[in-house]
């Protein structure tokens, strides 16, 4: 766990990034096999965590698991644009000293990659057994694969598309006119933690795409909770809850971002193994077959669940196996090959 300099970077718009650096998390044995895990939308770089404090992702990365970190070495990034100790909105810009706010630059997703890219570099880390991660990770992975198919062995993109589609766009089109058209949020330049209801509202409109109506029904019913629904209580909540632990610049900076993400008419010569969930409205399997079965070395799976998108981040059980076969696998071909 640190932070790591990468100097100044160059975007893809042509900006540069001034004395960028990335916190990440670092587990396993350094001099053994590495594989980078991305973090989705508002996760952090502390994917495996500790006992004491597992990481969002310890169910599938840790000792013993899928990810084994007694087999490889893992490393995760906090996203660039993040608000976890990258550099991001909240960090001092240093040719004014201030915090860049507003001011941060527009990202891509080949922006954080290069960046990851470069900081792999500045750990000693040349070589990449994978590339893991979901949603916006999954985004990531494909860059990867598409951009440093010489540094990364396979990918694992899940709960992705090729191509943000259209109706994710429509849902991150809320949650950005939600947020940037509320007063408080003073172009910007907000003050205080971003407690205000245009951020309560992006996030309750990205948890309700993220679930399946199925769980929603179930979970909640017609259940009332004081003068609410339960249901209108659990989203509120879980709008409170993002904006004290969540930058609303960084959140808007990673949304447009996303928007950006488009590998659609790229080759990916990695083999992919990729996994979709059903009732993901965001990143539908229909979406992403077609591309897969056009790519020259690419297996697929899709996990039955309820949960929809946030299928990723549970329910384990249905298909760590499925990440240990593959990386299993490409260990015993390549056996074979020496």
């Amino acid at each position: 766990m640190g932070t790591v300099s990468i100097g100044n970077l160059v975007l893809e718009s042509g900006h540069v990034l001034e004395e960028a650096e990335l916190a990440y998390e670092r587990s396993g044995d350094p001099s053994a096999p590495a594989i980078l895990i991305c973090h989705a939308l508002t996760g952090d770089q502390y994917a495996v965590g500790s006992a004491e404090h597992p990481g969002w992702w310890s169910g599938l990365a840790g000792p013993g698991r899928a990810i084994d970190t007694e087999k490889y070495q893992v490393i995760s990034f906090n996203v660039l644009g993040g608000c976890n100790g990258s550099t991001g909105p909240l960090s001092l810009n240093p040719l004014t000293g201030k915090p860049y706010r507003s001011e941060f630059p527009l990202l891509t997703i080949k922006d954080m990659v290069n960046a990851e890219y470069q900081a792999l570099k500045t750990l000693g880390i040349n070589k990449l057994k994978s590339v893991i991660g979901g949603s916006l990770g999954g985004m990531k992975a494909l860059e990867w694969g598409a951009l440093y198919p010489d540094v990364t062995e396979s990918i694992v993109p899940l709960a992705v598309t090729p191509a943000f589609s259209s109706y994710a766009l429509a849902f991150n089109h809320i949650g950005i006119r939600a947020i940037e058209n509320d007063p408080d949020f003073h172009n910007g330049n907000y003050v205080g933690s971003p407690d205000f209801n245009g951020f309560h509202l992006a996030r309750i409109v990205g948890m309700i795409s993220y679930r399946s109506g199925k769980l929603f029904n179930d979970r909640f019913g017609r259940s009332e909770s004081g003068t609410n629904f339960q249901v209108e209580t659990y989203l509120d909540y879980q709008g409170r809850k993002l904006a004290q632990r969540f930058d609303a610049n960084s959140y808007l900076v990673l949304l447009k971002a996303m928007n950006s993400h488009d590998v659609g008419e790229r080759k990916i010569d990695v083999p992919i193994f990729s996994v979709s969930y059903t009732h993901d409205l965001l990143y539908p399997a229909e979406l992403m077959i077609p591309w897969l079965e056009e790519q020259p070395e690419a297996r697929w799976e899709i996990v039955e669940t309820d949960f929809g998108h946030d299928g990723f981040l549970v329910e384990f059980e249905k298909w760590n196996e499925l990440i240990r076969g593959f990386l299993q696998t490409k260990e015993q071909i390549e056996a074979t090959r020496q």
